[in-house]
């Protein structure tokens, strides 16, 4: 893989033609560290290589065993010191207001360089279905037909993502800048500040804001073995989500009070976006089981969250908003 590096905010973003073998990485970690750590001794450079990634691998490199400064590989970000969060923490108060907050700030930025502000829900979506409907599994993938049993077809597919954008449609969800891959490995939790930051921006961009919090609330159920049963009870998103719109509010420049009206509203909006979050990622997880090479279910994966859409679809789409 090649990998690039960012450089000082004021000079921009810095590419580095640098190759990095993914099974023997040392020689090319040690040509980039050559270029962002200078200072930095080869023979001192130990790495560390982070398993919670599914579909990435990333390498940290660092010299101090205190850890404070740490590169990774291969785009290079900032490291940050604090607690993974695992399904347990996610669902205390204390934390799960942060989570809040710190949605609401990211929702809450406002960018000046004109980029549409289109969701990219429905894009993404008729992608995956244009890729599953034009491309065959991969060989290395060893996907047959009967190991796609418990996957919808694709005319089924289809017409089922019609009827949900149709219906969703009349959802009015605000546009806003989102993460839309927030699950809680993706959470850092810094106990000395009080504060959560996130990380993994690949999937960040325009979306529907019920979309973002839905989908993380999807997440509860955890990934390698899912349990939907973890999913945050009435009580706990209402509570959530409280504290989502007075921090929203006040990032946006109004009176951080909320009523019991505008957090019921939004309560029907992210559930109602939940099906999309399923929908989409398990089209995304059928193929990855045709082109990843990953030891990893997706299949399993994708059959799961495909009945989970259809488990909870009709209830969830009579639910109403209130007036």
């Amino acid at each position: 893989m090649e990998s690039s590096a960012a450089a000082s905010p004021v000079i921009g973003t810095k590419y580095l033609d640098i190759f990095v073998d993914e099974k023997e990485p040392r020689n090319g970690i040690e040509a980039l560290l050559k270029e962002l750590r200078p200072l930095w001794k080869a023979t001192e450079v130990k790495l560390k290589t982070f398993t919670d990634g599914i579909t990435n691998k990333l390498v940290g490199c660092y010299v101090d065993q205190a850890m404070e400064d740490v590169v990774l590989n291969g785009i290079c970000y900032k490291f940050i010191k604090g607690t993974v969060l695992n399904m347990g923490l996610l669902r205390e108060p204390s934390i799960f207001r942060l989570v809040a907050k710190e949605m609401a700030q990211l929702h809450s930025v406002q960018t000046d360089n004109c980029y549409p502000s289109e969701p990219v829900l429905w894009k993404t979506v008729s992608k995956y279905l244009t890729l599953l409907r034009t491309s065959q599994p991969s060989p290395k993938a060893n996907v047959s037909s009967v190991e796609m049993n418990g996957v919808p077809t694709l005319d089924i597919l289809v017409s089922e993502i019609e009827r949900l954008k149709e219906h969703l449609s009349q959802v009015k969800s605000p546009v806003v800048l989102c993460h839309n891959d927030l699950l809680c490995k993706n959470i850092i939790y810094i106990e000395t500040q009080g504060l959560v930051k996130f990380i993994d921006y690949e999937y960040t961009g325009y979306n529907y804001q019920a979309y973002d919090i839905g989908n993380h609330f999807n997440e509860f159920a955890g990934v390698s073995e899912l349990d939907f049963s973890m999913y945050p009870p009435k009580e706990m998103q209402l509570e959530w989500l409280k504290s989502y719109l007075e921090a929203y509010k006040e990032c946006t420049g109004y009176e951080p009070v909320v009523t019991d009206l505008e957090v019921l509203k939004l309560y029907v909006q992210v559930n109602k976006f939940t099906l999309a979050s399923h929908f989409s990622w398990g089209l995304w997880a059928v193929l990855q089981a045709r082109y990843s090479t990953i030891d990893f279910d997706f299949l399993r994966y994708a059959r799961e969250r495909f009945k989970q859409y259809f488990k909870k679809k009709n209830d969830i789409l009579a639910l109403q908003l209130p007036l």
